[in-house]
């Protein structure tokens, strides 16, 4: 099986390269150029760095050129995304946008939709926030109590949305909300596109583990939209919900081995530099197996990546299969993480003394692999989903 690029694809790969030398300052990541320091700094990077793709010509890689895109294949995405991770460019602050309503919309949207939103949300004009949990409805999503009413020539939302990444920066939110009361509770839900700047939306900022603050709680008081802003068809959210989240369990594979790929370079700098057993933790026989395991579970993920890729070349959206997808990486993250911090020992508490170590990446990476079991669908959730619509098991006595 020969899984290599092509040359035109290599050629791309060329030119990735040379595009990030030229746009990134000399020196990035170093002091002379040091990754942003606050949440401020990141993101005024990420609003940049959202203009500059869409300037050079990168943005929607693989998205058609009649709404904004580039016109490629998602295996130049692939490789772009393998780019930036090798010399950790910034990322954006539209993630939800371009990763999960673009390919939605390309799927779902009408023709007005595709060509009102794609173009600005590619340019990085108009940044998105998904409103899909609620502080009484996350796994069971279906349990969704926020409301969106007729009234007019619009819809008016009142309820309550958790966890919205990047709100406080968005111009647009994705909406769940039910409009039919009287309806089973995964029907009669209808998916809004919302306007954030309005009277009726109070974004309110939560702070997690991290220590960061871009998740949000948002508060819609009577918010208005209009009526051609439904995605789908009304009382047909839960099947254009279920779109987005093959998305966002299948695709944002893209790249993440080369982000998980470097923080295994990093975790094998730290095992060689810090004392195990008879020498170095990288010498330790504990630490030598278990770090070549996750190095092969990571391997192993590429070849994931590459199956989900073909996927998409010939159709337009996964299935329940992205729920395997989802459930390996965020486990095998998981694990990862756990063993970073077993390395470290009492390197843990953030350090100066290894540049791998002090830059806080791997501490990064463990808190942030605790929120992969539960984002996008916690594990539970996903081993159901595969159990009853891959393997046809049958559903256990609480459904």
């Amino acid at each position: 099986m020969d899984i290599a690029f092509g040359k035109e694809q290599e050629d791309f790969r060329d030119r990735t390269r040379q595009f990030l030398q030229a746009v990134l300052p000399p020196g990035w990541g170093t002091s002379r150029h040091p990754y942003p320091q606050t949440a401020k700094e990141e993101e005024e990077l990420g609003m940049w760095w959202e203009r500059t793709l869409w300037e050079h010509g990168y943005a929607g890689l693989s998205w058609p050129q009649n709404y904004g895109g580039q016109g490629l294949t998602w295996l130049e995405q692939v490789i772009f995304s393998e780019e930036c991770a090798r010399v950790n460019a910034p990322v954006g602050v539209n993630g939800l946008g371009k990763g999960l309503l673009g390919p939605t919309l390309l799927v779902e949207g009408t023709e007005a939709q595709k060509r009102r939103f794609i173009p600005p949300l590619l340019a990085g004009e108009e940044i998105w926030c998904q409103g899909y949990s609620e502080p009484n409805a996350g796994s069971d999503l279906a349990s969704l109590t926020t409301r969106a009413e007729r009234v007019g020539e619009e819809w008016v939302v009142t309820g309550q949305k958790i966890w919205t990444s990047y709100a406080h920066l968005a111009d647009w939110c994705f909406v769940l909300a039910r409009t039919d009361a009287s309806a089973p509770k995964h029907r009669g839900i209808t998916f809004l596109l919302v306007p954030m700047h309005q009277a009726g939306v109070k974004v309110e900022p939560l702070r997690q583990l991290t220590g960061e603050a871009h998740f949000n709680s948002v508060t819609f008081d009577g918010a208005r939209t209009a009526l051609e802003n439904v995605v789908g068809q009304v009382n047909d959210g839960w099947r254009v919900a279920n779109t987005i989240l093959s998305f966002e369990r299948g695709t944002w594979i893209v790249g993440r081995h080369a982000q998980y790929m470097r923080e295994m370079d990093a975790l094998l700098q730290a095992a060689r530099d810090l004392p195990g057993t008879g020498g170095s933790a990288a010498q330790d026989s504990y630490f030598r197996q278990r770090l070549m395991a996750l190095w092969s579970e990571i391997e192993v993920l590429r070849f994931h990546g590459y199956q989900v890729i073909t996927q998409l070349q010939t159709k337009s959206q996964l299935g329940p299969e992205a729920s395997m997808l989802k459930l390996y990486y965020s486990e095998m993250h998981k694990r990862f993480g756990e063993l970073a911090m077993e390395v470290l020992g009492s390197h843990m508490p953030f350090s100066e003394g290894l540049e791998s170590v002090g830059a806080g990446l791997l501490h990064r990476a463990f808190l942030g692999s605790r929120a992969e079991t539960i984002f996008a669908g916690t594990s539970e959730i996903q081993r159901n989903v595969i159990a009853e619509r891959v393997l046809g098991l049958p559903k256990d006595d609480r459904h």
